[in-house]
């Protein structure tokens, strides 16, 4: 794997991770999330238009693409609202980079390296460590969290070829632009429109610009290399996550978490030596 992919991923999973601690923090996620995600459409347009680079045959990957986000995007939020952040974050991404490889290898014949395989094998195996593999099965949190790991491993393979006709920021922006209207326009016609009103302020906004900037990096990263092993990568988000879940959450701090994050970790060096 490239270094320039591997520093573009794991900026990325740092800056993904933060933006996940500041919406689970907001009094309404669902509200929180989606003021985010419609602050990083309308902030990052100017940029989108400056440095618009797009082909026709991006078309079909940016309808696909809307899509899988938008229903990611509401997952997200109905999932924070009912399950712990230390269950359904890395789960849902743990699991998505091993979805990615088995498509990448079965579905797309595009068979993975030794390394790579050793690599996300460790990072699953490190995501089951950190979710506690003695704790009492959350059946609710954990199908939250499967249904995302699908949307995610989706969305992945969509992007990274949508991405081969367009530039990063601009296939970005109209990506989530529908996803951003719909679902702000969704909660205003059923809950009103004072929750939205509510989560305006710069932790917000400090979201929006973590949530664009870090998919903005991945989007880059898979220019520079196959899906999987950035996918993978990405998920170094899991130890940001369960270190800021304890720290800034107040979640319990428990070895089963040091010792899969370390794992994580390694399933990482295993993937970016490979």
């Amino acid at each position: 794997m490239p270094v320039s992919a591997l520093l573009l991923a794991l900026a990325a999973a740092v800056l993904h991770a933060s933006w996940n601690v500041l919406i689970a923090r907001a009094r309404n996620v669902e509200a929180a999330t989606a003021v985010a995600v419609l602050l990083a459409v309308v902030l990052f347009a100017p940029v989108a238009a400056l440095t618009w680079d797009v082909e026709r045959e991006a078309a079909p990957y940016v309808a696909v693409g809307a899509a899988l986000h938008l229903t990611y995007f509401a997952l997200l939020a109905a999932a924070y609202r009912r399950a712990e952040l230390g269950l359904v974050y890395p789960l849902s991404r743990g699991v998505a980079p091993a979805l990615v490889l088995g498509v990448t290898a079965v579905a797309l014949a595009d068979d993975p390296t030794s390394t790579e395989a050793v690599g996300v094998l460790l990072v699953a195996t490190g995501v089951l460590f950190v979710r506690g593999v003695r704790r009492p099965v959350d059946r609710r949190g954990t199908a939250f969290a499967l249904v995302i790991a699908a949307c995610i491993a989706a969305y992945t393979l969509v992007d990274n070829e949508g991405v081969r006709f367009a530039g990063p920021i601009p296939y970005l922006e109209l990506v989530l632009a529908g996803p951003a209207l719909l679902y702000a326009s969704a909660l205003a016609l059923t809950r009103g429109t004072r929750p939205l009103r509510n989560e305006l302020g710069p932790s917000t906004a400090l979201a929006a610009v973590a949530m664009f900037s870090a998919y903005v990096l991945v989007l880059a990263a898979l220019r520079l290399a196959p899906a999987a092993p950035v996918a993978a990568v990405r998920e170094t988000s899991v130890v940001v996550v369960a270190v800021l879940a304890v720290l800034v959450l107040r979640e319990p701090l428990s070895w089963s978490r040091l010792s899969g994050s370390a794992i994580v970790t390694a399933g990482i060096i295993v993937l970016a030596l490979g």
